[in-house]
C-alpha cells in the first residue's frame, strides 16, 4: 500500500511540473488517503503483534 502511495506522490509531482493542476490534486488526496490507511494498518498491526505475546 506505501508502494501505491508513493507512486500516486510521484504522479502528482510530474504532473504539478508539467502544468495540470487537476490531476496533480486528484493524485495529491488520493497518495494521501493511501499513506494515512497505511500508517492505520501498520499500527493495528503492530498492537495486534504486541497483544499476541
Amino acid at each position: 500500500m506505501l508502494h501505491y502511495a508513493l507512486l500516486f506522490f510521484v504522479v502528482a509531482i510530474i504532473a504539478a511540473v508539467l502544468g495540470f493542476g487537476g490531476i496533480a490534486a486528484g493524485a495529491a488526496s488520493i497518495a494521501k488517503i493511501l499513506f494515512f490507511v497505511f500508517i492505520v494498518l501498520a499500527i493495528l498491526s503492530l498492537i495486534r503483534g504486541l497483544m499476541s505475546r
